[in-house]
């Protein structure tokens, strides 16, 4: 029996490697799912650099990546994805308006490709391509390890991942690239750690996923005191309580990938939406998507009906099923007072059903993790993420936020040897 799951002989605080203890022989996993997740809890990610797509994934300039698994064809993508490429390709300057941009996605041109299977995490409708800026989050416990990737958080202004298509959008990130870009060039701290900034959050109300007030609050401190020389990206990141998600985004699809490629392991490594289909990925198939059509999530739209509604959609699932997010609402009582009409009756009880493990590093906040298709099964149930739901037209960009929660029949017709 493993005494514990991380680099260290021995955990902080012995009541955590108790329960964990406990823990793991009541779920009895699957000796590759333990091999898998003990890599998982080895991982310190940390925020390490920003970099141009190029030059970090060696992206080409008529390649986008999206949200999900892959789209059948380009007739399969959504308007809000089509908007986002379509402002991608004016913002890399190999079209000169839209029209252009459209004529060039649909002679298929343009290249779309899912950006997990390049390690980056890209939230809603967003894109990537390769001009694009990049945070770069590694394993500060090995520098060897698979590393994550995500766009800069477009923030509260007209940002890609709501899936419009007009100039503000494409000046917008104009700015972001460039100017913001700058700014946290001469800012970043060496490679700052993100969990305990999460830990910290969570103790605040944060759920790192929906709500990351108290969290992108914390990074903003990292950033002092030369942040108040760039007045417009203080501006903007005061105004935009969002900006941690991203880097919190690659920070769980760091650990992710870590549990990848070990023989029959059931343990997912990536999970998201694309609007069209939902789909995840474990660890013994890595790159092998096994999806299902994308429901929309249950939530408040406003004036406009579920016909408007565009389906599940956005990298950001990886928040929650590492554990955080809707499968951690607990920690966040305004996220569970805000989403409480639409929460499955069993939420409070999912982290208990189906994460095995406590993760040390969160120190007594008993955060578990390590979610396994084989527990999923044995449970009959299936974890909550709380998204975002955008306009399918692509015009009204954010109708509300909801929870999706995903079929049992996608897990079940993993093929599990």
């Amino acid at each position: 029996m493993l005494h514990h799951l991380s680099n260290k002989k021995m955990p902080r605080n012995p009541k955590h490697w108790l329960k964990s203890r406990i823990i793991r022989m009541k779920y009895n996993l699957h000796e590759s799912d333990e091999l898998a997740l003990r890599n998982l809890l080895k991982v310190r990610p940390a925020w390490h650099s920003n970099q141009l797509a190029r030059d970090a994934i060696g992206l080409a300039e008529t390649t986008i990546l999206h949200a999900g698994p892959p789209f059948e064809s380009v007739h399969e993508i959504p308007q809000p994805v089509l908007n986002s490429a379509f402002s991608a390709a004016v913002f890399e300057g190999i079209a000169s308006n839209f029209e252009e941009a459209k004529e060039l996605v649909f002679n298929k041109t343009i290249r779309f490709e899912p950006a997990q299977d390049h390690g980056v995490v890209v939230p809603l409708a967003a894109v990537a391509s390769a001009s694009m800026w990049l945070h770069e989050v590694m394993d500060s416990a090995d520098p060897t390890a698979p590393r994550a990737y995500t766009p800069f958080n477009g923030g509260n202004g007209p940002a890609m991942r709501l899936g419009l298509c007009n100039e503000d959008v494409v000046n917008h990130f104009r700015w972001i690239n460039s100017q913001l870009a700058g700014a946290l060039q001469d800012l970043q701290p060496k490679d700052l750690e993100l969990i305990p900034i999460a830990a910290d959050s969570l103790q605040r109300g944060d759920d790192c996923h929906g709500r990351t007030i108290a969290a992108t609050q914390i990074l903003i401190e990292h950033l002092q005191p030369g942040i108040r020389q760039y007045a417009d990206a203080l501006k903007f990141l005061l105004e935009g309580p969002s900006f941690f998600l991203n880097l919190w985004m690659a920070a769980c699809k760091c650990m992710l990938l870590s549990a990848s490629n070990v023989p029959q392991s059931s343990v997912i490594t990536a999970a998201a939406g694309n609007g069209s289909q939902v789909g995840f990925q474990v660890s013994a198939q890595p790159g092998v998507w096994i999806t299902c059509p994308a429901a929309v999530p249950l939530g408040d739209l406003g004036e406009f009906g579920e016909s408007r509604a565009l389906g599940a959609i956005g990298d950001s699932a990886v928040v929650d099923l590492f554990g955080l997010g809707a499968m951690a609402i607990s920690f966040a009582p305004e996220q569970h007072k805000f989403f409480r009409t639409y929460l499955p009756e069993d939420t409070t009880n999912l982290p208990a059903q189906l994460l095995p493990f406590i993760h040390d590093e969160f120190g007594s906040l008993n955060l578990r993790t390590g979610l396994c298709v084989r527990q999923i099964i044995a449970e009959k149930t299936t974890p909550v993420v709380s998204l975002g739901i955008i306009d399918n037209e692509g015009e009204a960009g954010r109708l509300g936020g909801g929870i999706y929660r995903y079929p049992l029949e996608l897990f079940s017709s993993a093929n599990l040897t």
